[in-house]
């Protein structure tokens, strides 16, 4: 699984929101999404792509942890926490190397502090183990 982090700010860019960075233009957004269509399709003629999606802003979410032995649910966006994660891509490929290889086109190289995460994803508990 490659996991693509972004935050509440970039999700606010996207949606034309006021922020602390300079506004995204039409231009940027369309180049963005043109880029990640064509590392997918690439992925999907390939047969190596399983499942992408990209996940709601930040704002959308909900945090459930325990304090007391009892649930506390807190509604993000979550000012401790800069990047969240934003989307994921499965891949199926012949490598761990090969699926980092994958992973290195979605970071923008003129972005600074851009990254992915790259992780196996497990077919069951039994896997926790080994």
């Amino acid at each position: 699984m490659i996991m693509l982090y972004g935050s509440q700010q970039d999700y606010d860019l996207l949606s034309g929101l006021p922020t602390d960075k300079p506004p995204m233009t039409a231009e940027q957004v369309a180049a963005m999404h043109a880029h990640m269509e064509k590392v997918h399709q690439a992925l999907a003629e390939s047969g190596e792509l399983v499942d992408a999606r990209g996940l709601s802003a930040p704002a959308h979410a909900r945090r459930v942890q325990f304090t007391g032995g009892v649930p506390v649910v807190t509604d993000g966006p979550y000012p401790e926490t800069q990047e969240v994660l934003a989307g994921y891509t499965i891949v199926e490929c012949a490598s761990f190397d090969r699926a980092t290889e994958i992973a290195a086109g979605f970071v923008d190289p003129d972005a600074a502090g851009g990254f992915v995460d790259v992780r196996p994803v497990l077919d069951g508990f039994e896997d926790l183990a080994g």
